[in-house]
């Protein structure tokens, strides 16, 4: 919806933030840093012309400039002024993204837990990147939900009302042109009937786990208590049920308001753990001479004419 502004470019996921923040710290080595363009699938596929993005960086350049220079250019491409990200892996990098983009706005939707986990968990295998963490239950699921809603909410405390907008999907989904008012309101840009004119106009290549994409929002996509079973339900409560209590969604079990239990707070803690490993694995690789073997130059795909 926001990619539909016309003064907004919101590519696809970009995923490459964390491992360039690996590889480049101080001041900025333009020409390894395009090198390391050069390599990463997403910036083939977003067509980028790596020798605007190098003509873009100052001479005392970091690597904040670099990614400013990289996604500046994306939207200069498509005759744009701003630009934004929507990379859900990114709620683990939070004070990273803070770090690099001090004057950063963050729109954060949340949407019920169970209904998040009966569409992550029906999405085929795949299509994102599985860390030692990857969620393949509603009970890992909820793991993930949990933590990531609440390091969402500390940034907010963070970094204020100024910066950060709380958006729920459900009311999204039921009034889509109210939220993106708000929204527009939020990041100070003006609204545009344009937002809501995407349905079926999506290229859907590559995204088979998207087709709701082809539809205008419509509420009750996901519902939980039709899509979950009795027991898959306990188990997501049983980790997270605080934490959807608090956001003011019912639970089946009102009791799992009081928070986990031992087993819950233990399968906390191993999530925790795992995640934490599996970012310092990726951290180590990114630094690595390893990196550049695994990650050859690529050349962009021709744009069809």
């Amino acid at each position: 919806m926001l990619d539909r502004h016309p003064a907004l470019a919101v590519p696809d996921e970009s995923y490459f933030i964390p491992q360039l923040a690996a590889r480049h710290r101080g001041r900025l080595d333009a020409d390894a840093f395009c090198d390391d363009l050069s390599r990463i699938g997403t910036i083939a596929d977003w067509q980028l012309p790596l020798d605007r993005v190098r003509r873009a960086l100052p001479s005392d350049a970091g690597l904040a400039d670099g990614l400013r220079a990289v996604y500046q250019t994306y939207a200069e491409e498509r005759g744009k002024q701003r630009w934004g990200d929507k990379t859900p892996m990114y709620m683990q990098y939070l004070p990273l993204l803070e770090r690099l983009f001090p004057d950063a706005l963050y729109v954060h939707i949340v949407r019920d837990g169970r209904d998040a986990a009966s569409s992550f968990l029906a999405m085929p295998s795949g299509i994102v990147t599985e860390g030692w963490a990857h969620p393949r239950s509603a009970a890992g699921f909820a793991c993930q939900w949990r933590t990531e809603v609440a390091a969402a909410r500390g940034l907010a405390r963070r970094v204020g009302r100024e910066r950060y907008q709380e958006l729920r999907y459900e009311a999204l989904a039921a009034d889509p042109e109210g939220a993106l008012r708000e929204v527009c309101e939020f990041t100070g840009l003006d609204y545009e009937p344009a937002m809501l004119e995407y349905a079926g106009r999506v290229d859907l290549t590559g995204k088979p786990h998207q087709t709701s994409l082809e539809r205008p929002p419509t509420p009750g996509i996901r519902d939980w208590r039709a899509d979950m079973d009795e027991r898959d339900v306990a188990a997501f409560e049983s980790i997270a049920g605080d934490a959807l209590a608090a956001l003011g969604y019912p639970l089946a079990d009102p009791d799992q308001s009081a928070g986990p239990g031992l087993r819950g707070r233990a399968q906390l803690l191993s999530y925790r753990s795992r995640t934490a490993a599996w970012r310092a694995a990726g951290q180590a690789t990114a630094r690595s001479a390893l990196w550049r073997r695994r990650h050859p130059v690529l050349e962009p795909e021709p744009v069809p004419r």
